[in-house]
């Protein structure tokens, strides 16, 4: 408030407002965790509002968005490296004994506990299915 950075503000208000509003509906005090992915969650609705607006040619919209990104991920844990995601996904493949892309919900539920927050979902999903398919 002070720095008078009325952009980053507004994005720490919406984020206190969800992290509330879950903590209201599910009559629960939320743990790290738990903000954790209300967080993520917010990232990627951002995402795909860039993706609608890019579409749109809106690119003002746009920019908006992705400076929320850049603020909500200054709440998060500093993301893995693609190697060592790659080796975390190579090693749950392994422990669970995953064969094939049916057994992708198995590893992704294994991985989603080690890599909350660290990693962006759904570039793990993909990983783990070309793992899988290959």
């Amino acid at each position: 408030m002070r720095a008078k950075d009325a952009a980053r503000l507004s994005t720490v208000r919406l984020l206190l407002a969800a992290i509330k509003q879950r903590e209201v509906d599910e009559r629960i005090e939320l743990d790290d965790a738990q903000v954790l992915s209300v967080i993520e969650k917010m990232i990627k609705q951002r995402r795909e509002s860039i993706a609608q607006y890019e579409k749109a040619a809106r690119n003002d919209l746009a920019d908006v968005e992705k400076a929320e990104i850049q603020v909500l991920s200054a709440y998060q844990p500093a993301q893995m490296s693609d190697a060592d995601v790659e080796k975390l996904v190579q090693s749950t493949i392994s422990e669970t004994g995953a064969s094939g892309v049916k057994d992708m919900g198995k590893v992704m539920a294994a991985l989603k506990a080690k890599l909350a927050g660290k990693a962006d979902m759904g570039k793990v999903s993909g990983l783990v299915k070309s793992k899988l398919s290959g």
